[in-house]
């Protein structure tokens, strides 16, 4: 029987999909996994991109920070070609640009910077006071006890196999349409087993966080991503990475949206492992536009 992404588990599905193929010096090439999207998914081509600038610097360098711009939405029928520009290799940090190209236009830009392990000065913000995620409804019991009545875009969200497992500390975006705070907390994990590899641990951490982000800026206004009448997309994408983290347990990714206006939404976020330790912080800025109407 030919191997699919529905005969295969998420996570394999996405360590493959994170594999790149080498075709060149510094000339990679992605696929996407074929489940019905209409376009690539943001994190992955994050994740992936994150790949192909590892892959062009030392084995002991890892990425501190990537700042990330999407140009146009990506076609999961077809390869994705990144090309990385080696911009400079220091004696403690390595710069990286890559560009993501479809159909010979650019969809995607990123750049990296990668840094050997020093030590420091440390200090960070603490762990918010939330429910475990042993105290949260798993997703087979938020699919049997809501999915039922809910509308049909959010039942093919929550039914659709992924690699990572999402449990949302309040539900209550998801069903109302009163004007929330812009802010959840939101506890989420890998389904399946991660390499214990620094590198490959970072792209699916990458890959992760470009997940519910954007719909934190939705919240102050009744709607979510899942209304028809919005246009949204992320257009950029920051990420740090402040300590390695393994990706065999649950990390908390609280998120806050400071502000929306000209048609688009400020994201922020910061991920917790589950003894407070803070892992990476994440800002993202999308667009949330009405759609016109006849």
């Amino acid at each position: 029987m030919t191997e699919t992404a529905d005969t295969i588990a998420p996570m394999d599905v996405l360590l493959r999909t994170l594999d790149l193929e080498k075709l060149e010096e510094n000339l990679f090439r992605g696929l996407s996994p074929q489940v019905g999207w209409q376009r690539v998914f943001g994190g992955q081509v994050i994740g992936q991109a994150l790949v192909a600038a590892q892959r062009t610097v030392d084995e002991g360098r890892y990425v501190h920070s990537l700042h990330a711009y999407f140009m146009r939405p990506g076609d999961p029928s077809v390869p994705i070609i990144y090309e990385v520009d080696r911009i400079r290799d220091g004696s403690s940090f390595a710069t990286r640009n890559v560009i993501a190209i479809q159909h010979g236009k650019a969809i995607f830009s990123m750049s990296a910077s990668f840094q050997y392990d020093e030590d420091g000065f440390e200090h960070q913000i603490p762990l918010p006071k939330v429910k475990m995620p042993e105290e949260l409804l798993g997703e087979n019991e938020i699919k049997e006890k809501f999915l039922a009545n809910a509308p049909e875009a959010i039942r093919r969200y929550w039914e659709r196999p992924r690699p990572i497992e999402i449990r949302p500390v309040s539900l209550t975006h998801y069903f109302s349409r009163d004007k929330l705070d812009p802010s959840q907390n939101v506890w989420v994990k890998a389904v399946g087993t991660v390499p214990n590899e620094r590198h490959i641990q970072a792209a699916v951490l990458a890959y992760l966080s470009d997940m519910t982000l954007l719909d934190t800026a939705l919240y102050a206004h009744g709607t979510s991503v899942f209304d028809r009448n919005l246009q949204v997309a992320s257009l950029d994408h920051s990420m740090w990475f402040h300590r390695p983290c393994r990706m065999d347990d649950w990390l908390l990714y609280t998120q806050d949206s400071p502000s929306a206006s000209g048609a688009r939404g400020m994201t922020r976020g910061s991920l917790f492992d589950r003894s407070g330790a803070l892992i990476a912080s994440v800002a993202q800025e999308g667009l949330i536009r009405k759609k016109a109407t006849e």
